[in-house]
């Protein structure tokens, strides 16, 4: 029998908030797209990104972060849309929809594992793993930036206040660290070592300047 083709690494990123009543469904998306893998030609990465910006609306999301807001913001630039909202998801950096629309997720999975990636590698190191991304491809004369998210997991909050309050909610991959770590180009890779607490997931992605296309990712769990 032919050996099946490697699945292509497809970042999910889904910016949500424990206080916006419509990001249940699609956080519940997010841990499907996670655990059931259900597109075969794509190995899906998923991070949960939780915004701040719902904080002071009657209760604050405790994975909440400035960072993750920045970065949406970053994609709302790129977007040209009319902003920040909840729940969102953007795959690959190529596209963004409502975070609990299932079919405009598969779709853009798919499209996404079609296009050309950048390898990345993370390798199990004592504290955490080793990262390893190969240079861009030739021709390109460009650098792009090598990022590490540091996430938890998954978690469960009993919501006291809020839009959802009284529900308990489920995350998974809940972003606590997100930093750019260095740059690739045509001439040049990277190489890092990654500190991790055990029981968290490591995530390393490859994006063009701009908040723009996603061109490889990794994950790593880190054993408890």
């Amino acid at each position: 029998m032919p050996a099946e083709e490697p699945r292509a690494p497809v970042l999910v990123e889904l910016f949500t908030s424990e206080g916006c009543s419509s990001c249940p469904p699609a956080d519940a998306l997010l841990e499907k797209l996670d655990r059931l893998q259900p597109i075969p030609e794509a190995r899906v990465i998923v991070l949960s990104e939780h915004v701040d910006y719902w904080d002071h609306l009657g209760w604050k999301d405790p994975y909440s972060s400035a960072v993750s807001t920045a970065r949406q913001e970053g994609y709302a630039r790129r977007f040209s849309g009319s902003g920040p909202y909840t729940p969102e998801m953007v795959v690959d950096g190529a596209a963004e929809f409502v975070g609990s629309d299932a079919g405009a997720a598969a779709s853009a999975i798919r499209s996404a594992a079609k296009q050309p990636k950048v390898a990345v590698r993370l390798i199990p190191a004592a504290g955490g793993a080793r990262l390893e991304v190969d240079p861009l491809p030739g021709g390109k004369r460009t650098k792009s930036a090598v990022y590490v998210a540091v996430a938890l997991d998954s978690g469960t909050s009993s919501v006291l206040a809020g839009e959802n309050g009284g529900r308990t909610l489920h995350h998974v991959a809940i972003v606590r660290q997100l930093r750019e770590v260095g740059t690739i180009s045509a001439r040049a890779g990277f190489t890092g070592e990654i500190a991790a607490a055990p029981g968290s997931r490591v995530v390393a992605f490859v994006q063009e300047t701009g908040n723009g296309r996603i061109q490889g990712a990794a994950l790593l769990p880190v054993p408890k």
